[in-house]
């Protein structure tokens, strides 16, 4: 398989209604979808996961169009893949640029994307996953209020959602987490803090030991992982990381310092499938349970969650949502829908391209690019 063009395309796709967390509020899916199309025939898709603003990450929109555009797509345009072990020579092409994870990730996962296409295998399969079904937790912004917090996690509770993640942010934390226990009792419960809080907030990070949660994520620096170690010791609480996690290596230094007992593995934020799956056989030489955040994703990147999440070492629900969760009209056709309540099937996927709806990309893409060679 040859690369032969590469299309960028800028969409906004409305939301179900807005999603708000310590970073912020989103009310409209702003993102870059890259589409790969190869000399044989093949077309693949990849997400771009980053935000207009450099809020999770350094990334934006913007500075992931530039670039795929200036500096990932020509470095595809060399590489020939004929097995399914040649697809990490786009990783090893990227490798020279620094960082920009979610658009490298966009670029490799579309490339594994036209292989599946190519060859008409099973993308879960060509990753080494074997799960028929996935389990599924939600994720749930920060409410307006508690009142608000608790219809959202009772209308959850009743889709079968396996578990429920509130985001958490100072000031808007304790009372919400002590009223769900109260309300739904021991619930599959976790904080997600984006980064909120500072080790000087440890004697107010203690209080979150009383509720019995599954995890707290990225209570501390989005870029810290020594901090993590020193908290970790202090909390009954499981630590659970994600912003911090972006290689293999941050992986075996968050192990080895005892920063964490979980890892939160998004696909963007590592740089696609073959770190992805470093990752995973270090968690399960560790047996450190993982399971797949969410971004917001469209179909597009929703199904790439799923075929992740087929492999074994995730263990716990992640955030892969049905497609109705955040948007009326999803870009791919069937959307991401419940097999059975709280679960979700793992389809056999040869690439998601029969799936886009081109004429659903059309009506939200903002503004579209070829390179080639």
């Amino acid at each position: 398989m040859k690369i032969e063009s590469v299309h960028l395309y800028h969409m906004e796709l409305p939301m179900q209604e807005p999603f708000e967390t310590s970073f912020g509020v989103e009310t409209d899916k702003d993102v870059v979808l890259v589409e790969v199309r190869t000399q044989e025939g093949a077309v693949g898709f990849g997400e771009c996961v980053a935000s207009t603003a450099p809020l999770y990450s350094e990334e934006t929109t913007g500075t992931a169009w530039h670039m795929i555009r200036e500096f990932f797509a020509p470095r595809l345009f060399g590489l020939k893949f004929e097995q399914v072990q040649d697809l990490s020579q786009v990783r090893s092409a990227l490798a020279p640029f620094r960082g920009n994870r979610m658009a490298k990730a966009a670029v490799e996962m579309a490339v594994w994307d036209a292989f599946a296409n190519l060859t008409q295998k099973s993308l879960p399969t060509l990753l080494g996953g074997g799960k028929q079904e996935i389990p599924v937790g939600i994720s749930v912004g920060i409410q307006p209020d508690t009142p608000a917090l608790l219809r959202k996690v009772e209308g959850y509770l009743a889709q079968g959602f396996q578990r429920i993640k509130v985001k958490v942010k100072p000031g808007r934390d304790l009372e919400p987490l002590r009223e769900l226990r109260k309300a739904f009792g021991d619930i599959p419960l976790m904080a997600d803090a984006n980064s909120a809080y500072r080790l000087a907030d440890i004697e107010h990070l203690r209080a979150f030991d009383e509720f019995g949660l599954m995890m707290i994520e990225q209570p501390l620096g989005h870029d810290d992982i020594v901090d993590h170690g020193e908290l970790q010791r202090q909390l009954s609480t499981p630590i659970c990381l994600d912003e911090s996690i972006h290689t293999a290596a941050d992986a075996q230094k968050a192990i080895r310092l005892g920063a964490c007992r979980i890892i939160n593995l998004k696909l963007g934020r590592v740089g696609g499938f073959a770190e992805a799956l470093e990752i995973h056989q270090i968690a399960l030489d560790h047996h450190l349970p993982l399971w797949c955040g969410g971004m917001l994703e469209t179909g597009i990147g929703r199904l790439h969650n799923i075929a992740v999440t087929s492999l074994p070492g995730f263990v716990l629900p992640g955030d892969t949502a049905p497609s109705f969760r955040y948007f009326a009209e999803d870009v791919i056709d069937p959307p991401v829908d419940f097999v059975r309540p709280g679960f979700l099937d793992v389809p056999f996927m040869a690439g998601t391209a029969s799936r886009v709806r081109r004429d659903r990309l059309q009506k939200w893409v903002q503004s579209s690019e070829e390179v080639r060679p």
